[in-house]
């Protein structure tokens, strides 16, 4: 008994330890970038959405191959007759009560109409084509979402550590200098402005504390997440793009981005269905041939012969032909095909404009790159500057040569030309990734 209280004990030991294990592990896990597009293209609603178009799509195509097949149906009755009724075997009125039965199967299939079953299965694969194209695109416009707010993240977070670095010196500075107060070697009013700078900063650490956990906010929400004051992510180095992107042409990256980028694509097909729709409606000017067959047999309770022996002797079948011929109908086929030619021009309008908006979009964007590369290097530059300025500021400060109004000034152009590095950084490397994009490069080049 006690060596299986204690195997009891330790199981329930191990089980507590995993079960602790987990829990940590779940609440330090770091989201990389690709995990975070991973999971919103799986979970984002409108994809799944998308996804569900595209398999109406399929259901669509089923149906139009079923066009091609004749159909069939079956009938039976029963019935018991009474008073003056006809009897379905002898064709004659019977002013008794009998039971009667009969059944048939009639099979139709469409032989011509203006080939319209075949147009239309050709549309349905034009448009699960485009709901192909719907669904890649919602999927790249996600993916850009979560990855400008994962740099946005990253971005807040070198924020605050440089806010953090930057009051830990101004504390240092702080109690430096209420020594040299009490030493006798500075006044006492040389202490306020560095109070003064410190409650600043403070207050720009929690402004960007609350920044932080805002971008969290809106990561969580695109990935449809919950755990809000868990999440974050991993503290990974994003290297500054060293792209060859920048040396092609503006016209070259605008043919590549014909290519990969959806929206052309969409509306593309989008004009191959309306003109597909337009040869649809016009099949309704054309006649329609059918063939038909059918067969039928009867019952009645009242003839001399038994049940198998009616069902084969009053059996019949039919088989012909059926044609149709389209005379008038209130001008209704002619309204569907104006309709339809409408329909097309709004599309050749909407894909025209698509090229223009892509072709603007391409031109912007390499603009962009190249504005935030030149923004981020002047950055840099007056980084190191201000550093320069900073340290003799400070080394001036500590031989009592400078005060700390002064000082601060110095400190505050160091703190901002650090957080323009920072935040011209991030642009250019989002600049970058959309560029990128247009010229078919992947968001995430998967290992």
């Amino acid at each position: 008994m006690r060596i299986k209280a204690h195997k009891m004990i330790t199981k329930k030991i191990v089980l507590f330890l995993l079960l602790i294990g987990f829990q940590l592990s779940a609440q330090t896990k770091k989201w990389t970038l690709e995990e975070c597009v991973d999971y919103a293209i799986k979970n984002n609603i409108s994809v799944k959405q998308s996804e569900l178009d595209l398999k109406t799509s399929d259901i669509e195509k089923l149906e139009a191959v079923g066009g091609f097949l004749p159909t069939l149906n079956a009938n039976a009755n029963y019935s018991i007759n009474t008073g003056a009724s006809i009897n379905p075997v002898t064709n004659q009125f019977q002013n008794e009560t009998f039971k009667s039965f009969s059944a048939g199967a009639n099979s139709n299939i469409t032989l011509f109409n203006g080939l319209a079953n075949w147009k239309t299965l050709q549309r349905t694969k034009l448009n699960k084509i485009a709901n192909s194209y719907r669904l890649d695109k919602m999927k790249d416009d996600i993916a850009l979402s979560v990855a400008n707010s994962y740099l946005q993240i990253l971005f807040n977070k070198e924020q605050l550590k440089v806010q953090k670095n930057q009051n830990l010196v101004t504390k240092e500075n702080i109690k430096r200098t209420q020594e040299l107060i009490e030493a006798g070697t500075l006044p006492a009013g040389d202490i306020y402005e560095l109070q003064a700078t410190d409650a600043t900063q403070q207050q720009q650490i929690i402004s960007t504390e609350n920044a932080l956990l805002i971008s969290k906010i809106a990561l969580c929400q695109t990935l449809l997440l919950e755990e809000y004051a868990t999440f974050d992510i991993s503290d990974e180095i994003i290297d500054l793009p060293m792209s060859n992107v920048t040396n092609e042409t503006q016209e070259a990256i605008l043919t590549k981005a014909k290519e990969s980028v959806k929206d052309v694509k969409i509306a593309m097909s989008n004009v191959d269905i309306a003109k597909k729709d337009v040869s649809i409606s016009r099949s309704s000017y054309l006649p329609t041939l059918s063939g038909f067959f059918g067969y039928n047999t009867r019952w009645a309770e009242s003839t001399p012969f038994n049940f198998a022996d009616q069902l084969s002797l009053f059996d019949g079948t039919a088989i012909g032909l059926q044609l149709n011929v389209p005379i008038l109908n209130g001008f209704a086929t002619r309204g569907r095909v104006q309709r339809a030619k409408i329909n097309q021009e709004r599309s050749e309008f909407q894909l025209k404009q698509a090229e223009l908006d892509l072709e603007r979009n391409v031109y912007q964007a390499y603009n962009d790159v190249i504005n935030a590369k030149k923004s981020f290097e002047a950055a840099q530059k007056t980084l190191e500057a201000r550093k320069q300025s900073f340290n003799f500021s400070k080394e001036r400060f500590d031989v009592g040569l400078m005060n700390s109004f002064d000082f601060s000034q110095a400190s505050f152009a160091y703190e901002n030309a650090q957080s323009d590095v920072l935040r011209t950084k991030y642009d250019y490397i989002f600049r970058t990734k959309i560029l990128e994009f247009y010229f078919g490069i992947p968001l995430i080049k998967k290992q």
